[in-house]
């Protein structure tokens, strides 16, 4: 498969998984664009893999991870905003759903792509291993540290929503 052919089939599933471990879209453009310079400028390489689009997401995911250790990458999610209205807000449905992408935000970048990796991208231990360049175990333990703290973070809202 010829490069082009290659980033026209799998340039949006790059952005996907981009946006999936930022949760910025721009930034998830940005990605897919620094994953594919790479991947074009050692494509005969990438082609000798056993599977060259895992080396595209190890690439992207390196990337990610890279960028957040700079110390530019200081943005985080907007604090909750404290309101007291009596109406309920028709919008509430959508603020719902974006908890689970504020907790993910407050991950560290390791455990957000290790929980993106298997669960929105579906991938299994050894996979995921593979793409971060660490042991299976160590993936297991990280996922497990993670789930851990999206959980303790869902218990601590629930209790703070009982509260006067």
């Amino acid at each position: 498969m010829e490069f082009e052919e290659y980033a026209a089939a799998r340039g949006q599933d790059l952005v996907r998984l981009g946006f999936t471990v930022s949760g910025d879209y721009q930034r998830a453009e940005d990605l897919a664009q620094i994953a594919l310079m790479q991947a074009f400028r050692n494509w005969r390489r990438v082609q000798r893999t056993e599977d060259p689009h895992n080396y595209v997401r190890r690439i992207l995911v390196n990337s990610y991870l890279s960028m957040t250790r700079k110390r530019s990458f200081t943005e985080a999610p907007a604090a909750d905003i404290d309101s007291e209205r009596t109406v309920p807000d028709p919008a509430i449905d959508i603020v719902n759903s974006d908890d689970l992408w504020r907790a993910l935000a407050r991950l560290s970048a390791r455990e957000r792509v290790v929980l993106v990796l298997r669960y929105y991208q579906d991938m299994d231990d050894r996979t995921i291993a593979e793409v971060l360049g660490i042991k299976p175990s160590s993936v297991r333990a990280t996922a497990s540290r993670a789930l851990a703290s999206l959980r303790s973070a869902r218990q601590y809202r629930r209790v703070d929503e009982r509260l006067p």
